[in-house]
């Protein structure tokens, strides 16, 4: 694990909600995966088993932070400006997986898009978000 990446881990571990989803990432170099290991809480429609859309959003914006944060010098997170979560198809209930793109680190603000799959089809992706960050220091 490079220095980096093992700060983000040490953010994540200190992050309540992180640690409450279980979220787990591996990066190579600065290319993240996250993932969110399927717990029975996230369920949010039992009758189609499917994932709950605040589940998968706010896992969604984590990883978006997280590559963020990688892909950055940042001392601190980056904090959300907008963001829009589209839900492109159900999220069954098994693990998740995403990864994020940053389109642009400038001085101020970070645009990334982020997207979640599941299984072994990262083409088939179940929610896709796209989100402004500030990441000025003295923001």
């Amino acid at each position: 694990m490079s220095p980096r990446a093992a700060q983000l881990q040490a953010f994540l571990d200190r992050t309540p909600f992180a640690r409450f989803i279980g979220m787990e990432f591996t990066a190579d170099g600065d290319k993240l995966i996250a993932r969110l290991p399927f717990q029975e809480k996230f369920i949010g429609n039992r009758a189609i088993n499917a994932l709950h859309g605040g589940a998968t959003g706010a896992f969604l914006e984590l990883t978006a932070v997280a590559q963020v944060y990688l892909q950055s010098d940042l001392q601190r997170p980056p904090k959300p400006i907008n963001l829009t979560i589209d839900y492109l198809r159900s999220a069954k209930g098994e693990d998740l997986y995403a990864r994020a793109i940053v389109h642009k680190l400038g001085r101020r603000m970070a645009s990334v898009r982020a997207e979640a799959w599941q299984g072994d089809h990262p083409e088939k992706i179940v929610t896709a978000l796209q989100a402004h960050f500030l990441v000025a220091e003295d923001g």
